[in-house]
């Protein structure tokens, strides 16, 4: 295949070395869902396999005409991997130009999606959540807990930091990043004590299909907004009636899927009606939010197209 660009091969280190902050993603993925609704951006639902032995194996693709790019992100999630010194979740990024289709980068797909996943939060936060949001609670303080607390950190006051997880080096790990920011923790003994006073939740268990819920909706405070990344398996789901308000990532996507969310009357949009206006995200002060979610191809997207250029203006 002939190209007279070099494939450029973005590594987790290199990536995290270009600083590329929130509200830089955050405008990105407003950008492209605005060019999917003007028909010069498109994403395709994620494709998913479930073997019997426990494993998630998952493909997204997006597109764009400006700039003429295209992501394709592959996963796998191996409840064994532990066992073997790998991390649960693997992936890869590859992007192709949109126009000739010629191959421009391989990036690390864990990273990506660490980050694009937290700052989907973070857009569906910026129009659904409490301005003056200060507490912020985490289920689960692994991976996704850092890059949410970084995100949500960079968009709210935040003052208080309350923890509740499997595993004493991944809370240890969390509550430094908090102290680091000047940041109170308080590490819970359940995830009730962890939420019920919190004005932001973030819910990111790894999946796992025998995972029992341990989590209600009833226990949100008035004026609370949750981001719940983990399929809301840890959460009752008949409780998430008790919300005034529950984005999804993408309705399109949602239908296609034979394992819904949630039941489909709690759903009020998706995030693409949200950033473009066609509903509110929050209608009363004393509104209980959420934003329920699997992962959005454009946010993959948002973020290889800025990682991309920085890279490429950064070798010029």
């Amino acid at each position: 295949m002939a190209s007279n660009k070099p494939i450029l091969h973005l590594t987790e280190d290199q990536l995290s070395r270009l600083e590329i902050t929130t509200h830089e993603i955050i405008e990105q993925i407003e950008t492209l869902i605005s060019c999917v609704e003007n028909k010069s951006a498109w994403s395709a639902p994620k494709a998913v396999i479930l073997p019997e032995d426990g494993r998630y194996m998952m493909a997204a693709l997006a597109a764009a005409d400006n700039p003429p790019l295209l992501a394709v992100k592959t996963v796998v999630l191996n409840p064994d991997n532990p066992n073997r010194g790998l991390p649960q979740i693997n992936g890869l990024v590859t992007m192709l130009d949109s126009s000739n289709g010629l191959p421009v980068a391989i990036l690390d797909g864990n990273w990506i999606t660490a980050v694009r996943t937290a700052n989907l939060s973070a857009t569906a936060a910026k129009h659904m959540a409490r301005k003056d949001s200060s507490v912020a609670a985490f289920i689960g303080c692994g991976v996704q807990a850092k890059s949410h607390l970084q995100a949500f950190a960079d968009l709210f006051p935040l003052k208080e930091v309350r923890l509740f997880g499997r595993g004493q080096p991944n809370i240890d790990s969390l509550c430094k990043e908090a102290t680091n920011r000047q940041l109170s923790t308080v590490v819970c003994s359940s995830g009730k004590e962890a939420i019920r006073d919190a004005d932001l939740i973030v819910s990111t268990i790894t999946y796992s299909a025998n995972l029992i819920p341990f989590l209600d909706a009833n226990w949100l405070k008035p004026g609370s907004f949750s981001a719940i990344t983990d399929l809301a398996t840890p959460w009752n789901k008949e409780s998430f009636s008790a919300l005034d308000q529950i984005t999804i990532d993408d309705l399109e996507q949602e239908a296609t899927l034979p394992n819904k969310l949630l039941p489909s009357e709690f759903v009020t949009g998706d995030l693409s009606g949200l950033v473009l206006k066609k509903f509110s995200g929050r209608n009363k002060d004393s509104d209980r939010n959420a934003f329920i979610f699997r992962g959005h191809a454009m946010g993959d997207l948002a973020l290889s197209v800025l990682a991309y250029q920085k890279m490429s203006c950064t070798n010029l």
